[in-house]
């Protein structure tokens, strides 16, 4: 969490005021139904002539996502995922005429396309990581998703990504079973 910190406060001070880069909040724990994440709040004022699009384009592809270094995490991405990752990792919200902006980073997604449902979640990946135990977060993070895929999967065909790029269906049993997760 400090590497992602250092990152984003570095990433706003392209665009802020000098001396504006402030961290409100370090590591605070928020609690769901599957996950915990540490959360770490940042503010700053911007400099003179800098918009909300220039906040935009200083801080995506957000560094929680890509890894760091930013650039050389993109390029083992680009090399290393065998699909594009579409609206993951991305931001969802607005840009108002007014100057104003508010977005979220897409860390779990749902895409409905015909009748295919894909989940999307990833783990961050670090010098000493673990492959099975990113994979078992990655699966905690999705849980949710897939049971609220469940709950809604009346006359649906679901569907689940491997990890080699295969989409296959998943078994009605799964869709069944409380929790509904394809990654167990």
């Amino acid at each position: 969490n400090v590497m992602i910190v250092d990152m984003v406060r570095n990433d706003l001070g392209r665009v802020a005021r000098t001396g504006t880069v402030q961290l409100r909040e370090f590591t605070a724990v928020e609690r769901y139904s599957h996950v915990m994440h540490l959360v770490s709040h940042i503010q700053a004022e911007l400099a003179q002539g800098k918009d909300a699009l220039d906040v935009l384009r200083a801080t995506f592809p957000a560094g929680t996502l890509t890894g760091a270094p930013k650039v050389r995490a993109m390029e083992i991405i680009e090399e290393m995922e065998p699909t594009r990752r579409g609206p993951y990792g991305g931001a969802v919200g607005y840009l108002s005429y007014t100057g104003n902006m508010d977005l979220c980073i897409t860390i779990r997604t749902l895409l409905l396309h015909g009748s295919q449902i894909y989940v999307q979640a990833g783990a961050g990946i670090v010098a000493d990581s673990d492959p099975a135990k990113e994979y078992e977060e990655t699966c905690n993070k999705a849980r949710g998703m897939w049971e609220a895929v469940r709950m809604a999967a009346s006359g649906l065909e679901v569907f689940e990504a491997s990890g080699n790029g295969q989409t296959t269906q998943a078994s009605e049993h799964l869709m069944a079973e409380a929790g509904g997760n394809p990654c167990s």
